[in-house]
């Protein structure tokens, strides 16, 4: 995607951070010829030393499923928080703007076995269970139930480039402080993460 050297983020680390934290991403590929993009859960995890993968699974009733093949080249979209920027709160005339967090992923598909397949939905079952008040545990479901699995296809996706695009308002030092007054009063969830994201930039490179 297209990033002003202003906007990008390199920081490795706070970007898989924020990938973890944002993991319902959207799976883009080709299929028939035309984009397909399919909204899934999209774990990274680190199989190797200093290799990372998206790891995750989509329906075999999915066309994109047909599509998904060993050596090919896929693009992982993840959101993260965003909102509309009035110029109204500049010190000088500008037109309007939005800011907002995103990161995408490239990477090379190689299809799970349905054991692996399989290995990886405890994983991630195990990981969003932890929010529960009753967890559910996989160990203790039926044969038939289990037999969903034959269902969906798993992958994983070999991370060969990201691009994170963290747009906060950097061109605009001058107006920090009353953006992000501004951002708090309004009380969405989405404007108050942009104000805190904004106000941790600045902290940082205090």
């Amino acid at each position: 995607m297209y990033i002003p050297h202003y906007y990008k983020n390199e920081d490795i680390e706070e970007v898989k951070l924020f990938i973890k934290q944002n993991s319902f991403g959207i799976l883009i590929d080709q299929f028939d010829g035309k984009p397909w993009g399919t909204h899934i859960p999209l774990e990274l995890e680190e199989q190797e030393e200093n290799k990372f993968f998206l790891v995750s699974h989509v329906a075999k009733a999915n066309p994109q499923a047909s599509a998904l093949k060993d050596g090919k080249e896929v693009l992982c979209i993840f959101n993260g928080p965003h909102h509309y920027i009035s110029s109204s709160w500049y010190k000088t005339e500008e037109v309007p703007t939005w800011n907002y967090i995103a990161v995408h992923v490239y990477g090379i598909v190689k299809i799970l076995s349905e054991e692996e397949t399989l290995a990886s939905m405890y994983r991630l079952v195990e990981n969003y269970e932890s929010f529960a008040k009753e967890p559910i545990d996989l160990n203790t479901f039926s044969t038939r139930t289990m037999r969903q699995v034959k269902g969906v296809i798993g992958f994983s996706i070999e991370i060969k480039e990201i691009q994170a695009a963290y747009k906060l308002s950097q061109t605009r030092g001058e107006d920090h402080q009353k953006i992000i007054e501004e951002l708090e009063e309004i009380k969405s969830t989405h404007s108050k993460a942009i104000a805190n994201k904004m106000k941790s930039n600045e902290h940082n490179k205090g």
